[in-house]
């Protein structure tokens, strides 16, 4: 019989890479608390009309890449593809925003059939955070502030960079979106059937081509940021000086946009060069009316999301590896007498309601002294405790250092008080 494969795209994560998973993940949480931000959890299955009226429905998420059925009850469900459309249902359905503004974080996994490729898997995880009910810019700085801190606790700050654009009000977006699609209206015998129809239905993705045989058109194509009125400069150029103050370095790039239709004013990208190809590691921004246009009444709102697998391959390429070398702290061998075994157990659980951060391995295979040493090596570790039946009797354990090489034999009552001294507890 045929071995069954993981689905295409799909891949399992092993713990090589879920040690990476856990640490990012553990930091995100301690950051975005100390913001304070509040875990939500949400659904992985959604009804797809949520995604339909918040995503776009002519975005190439909705057309292309949605994951999606029909259930026995003939409704229509969908894999969730991103995490701010479950988030916003939430907190509609819940009346989270009842008198109170809200900071959320989330985790987990999301769904997009895309070609496979580095950095790009059909289900992928997110880190994302959402804060709801603040007006103004200085909220859209602290979620790039935010992030900025997570790059620089990771280390690895100088390989990602900030990209930030502005694409105004829905009233400025659509003026300019009218004169988008006048000019490319001009170019469109350089355009394919995909692109003809981006200049009927959704114009600015044309922007954020890859296409280097159409390139020399975008740049000549208008630009956002000259259809923003007074009040959206003013409140763009509030965000910059701002970033100058913090000294936070960021590009401009008008021709940035998000791949999903809810994104008002303020959008940015953290993206690194440093896997090949430019890539996207974290993306945000504000969409003030999309809890209006999921049924809720109109609140300011801005978030971002950042991807867990890119993260850790730029992790795993810029020698953050010394950071998860993981060891085991004790690694307890008994010979192979079942009642010596079984002490061996109840040592195990001595120590671990005493000193519950060590980390703590039994070894109960039935094999000769040196192969079960031989196991320690294998897991790293830096001390041995060895029980055999003869010092059992008097309750003396042999404690090894295998970092020094240093043994000394101890009643079990000192093991505790030399553990202490060892692991500094």
């Amino acid at each position: 019989m045929k071995n069954i494969q993981s689905i295409r795209g799909i891949h399992d994560s092993l713990p090589n890479d879920t040690i990476y998973f856990q640490y990012i993940e553990n930091i995100f949480k301690n950051l975005v608390s100390n913001y304070g931000y509040h875990e939500i959890r949400l659904p992985i299955l959604e009804y797809t009309v949520l995604f339909l009226q918040s995503i776009g429905k002519t975005t190439d998420v909705i057309n292309k890449e949605m994951y999606t059925f029909v259930d026995k009850n003939k409704n229509k469900i969908t894999l969730r593809p991103e995490g701010t459309a479950g988030c916003i249902r939430a907190i509609i359905q819940h009346k989270l925003l009842y008198k109170k503004k809200q900071r959320l974080f989330y985790m987990g996994p999301m769904f997009r059939r895309e070609r496979p490729q580095k950095g790009r898997y059909r289900q992928f995880h997110q880190l994302g955070a959402e804060v709801l009910g603040y007006e103004g810019p200085k909220i859209d700085i602290e979620l790039i502030v935010l992030t900025f801190r997570l790059w620089k606790i990771l280390k690895i700050n100088k390989y990602i960079f900030l990209e930030i654009n502005f694409i105004g009000s829905n009233k400025e977006y659509k003026k300019y979106e009218k004169e988008l699609t006048t000019f490319f209206k001009k170019h469109e015998n350089h355009f394919n059937e995909d692109y003809k129809k981006r200049i009927k239905n959704n114009p600015m993705r044309i922007l954020d081509t890859k296409n280097l045989d159409i390139k020399h058109i975008i740049d000549d194509a208008p630009i956002i940021t000259d259809f923003l009125n007074e009040k959206s400069r003013i409140y763009f150029t509030n965000i910059c000086n701002c970033l100058d103050l913090l000294n936070i370095p960021y590009t401009i790039n008008p021709y940035l946009v998000r791949g999903l239709d809810y994104y008002n004013y303020t959008i940015f990208e953290w993206v690194t060069y440093n896997l090949g190809s430019k890539l996207a590691i974290c993306g945000g921004g504000r969409y003030n009316h999309l809890i209006e246009k999921l049924g809720g009444k109109e609140n300011p709102a801005a978030g971002f999301a950042i991807g867990l697998e890119r993260l850790t391959l730029l992790m795993q390429k810029n020698n953050s590896n010394y950071i998860f070398c993981k060891s085991t702290d004790i690694y307890i061998i008994s010979s192979n007498d079942d009642s010596i075994k079984n002490k061996a157990i109840l040592l195990s659980e001595y120590i671990r309601n005493i000193l519950p951060s060590l980390q703590i391995i039994v070894n109960y295979d039935n094999k000769n002294l040196k192969k079960k040493f031989i196991q320690a090596n294998k897991h790293k570790t830096k001390i041995v405790l060895l029980l055999d039946k003869e010092k059992e009797k008097t309750k003396l354990i042999t404690l090894k250092n295998l970092i020094t090489n240093e043994q000394k034999i101890l009643h079990k009552n000192e093991i505790i008080k030399n553990l202490k001294f060892i692991f500094n507890l």
